[in-house]
């Protein structure tokens, strides 16, 4: 049954490894929802600002990973930051994104 999922979904992105290897993560949260606790170096563009961002994003130059409470708004900044041509991944709930990157 796993392996049903996983050619439907595709394999699973390793977070860790995008963070180790340079990428931003970006919580697409309100600024209130922010201070209310998020991941260390963490950037807060929330995503009804994340298309005025994204030539800012874009020169950074590094892949973005998006997350927010629950992973609908950073899938929706992940779609638009992709259609901009910026390498994105939707790392979904900060707090579960946060788990996967934990050392």
């Amino acid at each position: 049954m796993f392996n049903f999922f996983k050619k439907l979904f595709g394999p699973g992105t390793d977070f860790k490894a995008l963070q180790q290897q340079g990428a931003v993560i970006i919580d697409v949260r309100t600024p209130g929802e922010f201070s209310g606790g998020h991941i260390k170096g963490s950037i807060n563009i929330p995503v009804d600002s994340i298309r005025s961002k994204i030539n800012d994003i874009k020169k950074k130059g590094k892949p973005v990973i998006t997350c927010c409470a629950s992973g609908m708004r950073s899938g929706s900044a992940t779609s638009i930051l992709k259609e901009a041509g910026v390498e994105a991944y939707n790392g979904g709930s900060w707090i579960s994104l946060q788990n996967k990157i934990a050392v």
